[in-house]
């Protein structure tokens, strides 16, 4: 099974796989969020994270390459009474503009080789205009003993010093590591060992 095909087959449930609600760390940023301008969503899926930005008056345009995810995030947009721009496109080839966005957003989207991985992160960071912000979160190599989300190869995982060297160019950088419970639907239930981490484009 292709990595798409795995994709909608998990969206194919009725039921939203990672819930409705936003992720606790992207919500914990929004003292750092403008209070306008363009927001970036990437690997968005069902819509629940640029729902959200949407509804903090931010213009968002939600990135994933899953037609069964955005079918469902519409449908959330819609019940959430706001407007977001959907874009079907893999997240490691798009064309991310350059300093086209105040805001970009990367939550557990962690089915990237290493090398693709790079693609998207250096996509993310062009897309960044300058004083624009970065919001991140990912589990990390502990969470395979808990099992309770994300991928099961390590080097789809991240660390701090991964996060570093990829960011480190970055100002205003925060990271984040804890161990903490996590019901974000059916996919991340339980005791979990994740990393977030903000930062800023010089």
């Amino acid at each position: 099974m292709s990595e798409y095909e795995r994709w909608e087959a998990r969206y194919a449930v009725p039921d939203y796989a990672f819930g409705k609600e936003p992720n606790y760390f992207l919500v914990s940023c929004k003292p750092l969020l403008p209070r306008s301008g363009r927001a970036l969503a990437v690997a968005d899926g069902e819509g629940r994270n640029g729902v959200w930005l949407a509804a903090q008056g931010l213009d968002v345009v939600s990135l994933d390459f899953s037609p069964l995810a955005q079918r469902k995030a519409r449908a959330l947009a819609a019940e959430r009474k706001v407007d977001v721009s959907f874009i079907l496109g893999d997240v490691h080839d798009w064309a991310y503009p350059s300093s086209g966005f105040d805001v970009v957003v990367e939550i557990f989207a962690q089915f990237s080789t290493p090398a693709e991985r790079r693609l998207k992160w250096a996509g993310m960071k062009r897309a960044l205009k300058p004083g624009g912000l970065l919001i991140l979160q990912g589990y990390t190599p502990k969470q395979l003993l808990y099992g309770t989300g994300g991928p099961k190869r390590v080097e789809h995982l991240y660390t701090r010093v991964m996060l570093e060297d990829a960011f480190g160019d970055l100002r205003d950088i925060r990271i984040v590591e804890e161990e903490r419970e996590m019901h974000e639907g059916s996919s991340h239930a339980g005791m979990s060992a994740v990393i977030g981490l903000t930062g800023r484009r010089p």
